[in-house]
């Protein structure tokens, strides 16, 4: 039989990894945002949202040793389908606890859908084959990001500006979203392939493979230089750990409560789609630059660059300036300045993971990262409506002293050589 071709099936996988996750960390905040809930809820809800994302270090062994990861993708793209068109229908109509509900099944069947789609893409593919489809598999993600974060809002705001009630016409955003999904999910189940490795670990129980990620877990505590390697994965971001739940707040909230008074489709270009490109822009100039002179080299240029740009959101809180392109160049200066700034995040979590362990270790640095990003998100809203918009980006102005702390902290036991050419 002839092999199937990653084409086939890799974009499209890899589409779904990346849309409930926008759908779950942005769409609920501009939903919930139209659906006039406060600061302080909001970003609690929000954040509490990405906890199965936290839990994907736990839910791997259940993925590793019941059933195939192929069934598995399968299973939670029907699921998130469902969930996705049950947010459409539910919107205008139900409580706010089974539309929390909702989302919180689609962010543990995403989760889910992560760990069995990245197992079943090394199972599916050759090594050389894996390497090479490495920029299509992101480029796709990232993709799906654009279009959750973006053309969602955009079309969502479309049916309001015709008329539509802000609720309903996220209701109707949902639907349709939920039938694209279901497409890609029929396609898949009939396009992904079905390769021989793709089957449940003999003679592994769920027990063994619990105490093998807790001897896993142990190995990365007594890794030299834990300490610091915890704090500065916990901290590096602090400044957009806490500016980045209140964003959409900030750009919809009415200019008499300090925000920019923007709609959904302004929202979207500025957040989900300028932004977006700004970041992935960033990201790939961050990527050559950490290639041509080393993770140390970089460390203090992209710590500053991380965390500086986010002053462009205390002068929009303070000038609340007139118009949408000066929000629009404001936003792409943060997200450029972002993406470039995450590299060294990212580098660092490899160079921390070397090893014996080293898929192991980071996928435990990538919950110390989700962690990062939701602690503060929890108390941002609270703090917000205490202190209103001015303070609260002064506060996050403050936290840039805190990403360059932990990355001095950090530099002196980098590797000088590490990920030069």
């Amino acid at each position: 039989m002839k092999a199937r071709s990653p084409w086939a099936w890799v974009p499209t996988v890899y589409m779904f990894e990346g849309l409930p996750n926008a759908i779950v960390n942005t769409v609920s905040l501009i939903v919930f945002k139209n659906m006039g809930m406060p600061n302080d809820r909001l970003t609690l809800y929000t954040s509490l949202l990405s906890f199965p994302w936290i839990l994907k270090i736990v839910l791997s062994p259940m993925v590793d040793t019941v059933g195939r990861k192929r069934n598995w993708a399968a299973a939670m793209q029907v699921l998130m389908v469902l969930c996705t068109l049950a947010l459409g229908i539910v919107l205008p109509k139900c409580a706010l606890s089974l539309i929390l509900v909702l989302f919180l099944v689609t962010a543990f069947a995403s989760s889910i859908h992560d760990i069995a789609a990245d197992g079943f893409y090394m199972l599916g593919l050759d090594d050389h084959t894996q390497s090479l489809f490495v920029g299509v598999r992101n480029t796709f993600f990232r993709l799906a990001l654009l279009c959750g974060q973006g053309l969602l809002a955009i079309v969502a705001g479309v049916i309001q500006n015709n008329g539509g009630d802000a609720v309903a016409s996220w209701s109707w955003t949902l639907m349709g979203c939920s039938a694209v999904m279901a497409a890609f999910a029929l396609w898949d189940i009939v396009a992904m392939p079905r390769p021989a490795a793709d089957s449940p670990r003999k003679n592994a129980s769920g027990a063994d493979s619990f105490k093998d990620l807790g001897n896993l877990f142990v190995s990365f505590i007594t890794k030299p230089g834990i300490v610091a390697a915890v704090v500065f994965m916990l901290l590096y971001r602090l400044p957009e750990a806490f500016s980045i739940k209140m964003l959409i707040p900030f750009l919809k909230d009415a200019r008499e409560v300090g925000g920019l008074g923007m709609n959904d489709v302004q929202v979207g270009l500025a957040n989900g789609t300028i932004g977006v490109i700004a970041l992935l822009l960033g990201g790939i100039l961050g990527g050559i630059a950490g290639g041509r002179w080393g993770l140390r080299r970089c460390l203090i240029p992209m710590a500053l660059s991380l965390a500086l740009p986010c002053a462009v959101y205390l002068y929009l809180a303070l000038a609340q300036p007139n118009g949408v392109l000066p929000v629009y160049i404001c936003i792409a200066v943060d997200q450029f300045g972002y993406g470039f700034g995450f590299t060294a995040y990212t580098l660092f979590m490899l160079y921390f993971s070397r090893g014996q362990y080293q898929t192991s270790h980071y996928a435990f640095c990538t919950v110390l990262m989700t962690f990062s990003m939701m602690l503060p998100g929890l108390v941002a809203g609270k703090i917000q409506m205490a202190a209103g918009y001015p303070a609260f980006f002064g506060m996050v102005m403050v936290c840039c002293m805190v990403t360059v702390a932990v990355t001095l902290m950090i530099r002196k036991k980098t590797d000088p050589d590490y990920g030069k050419k």
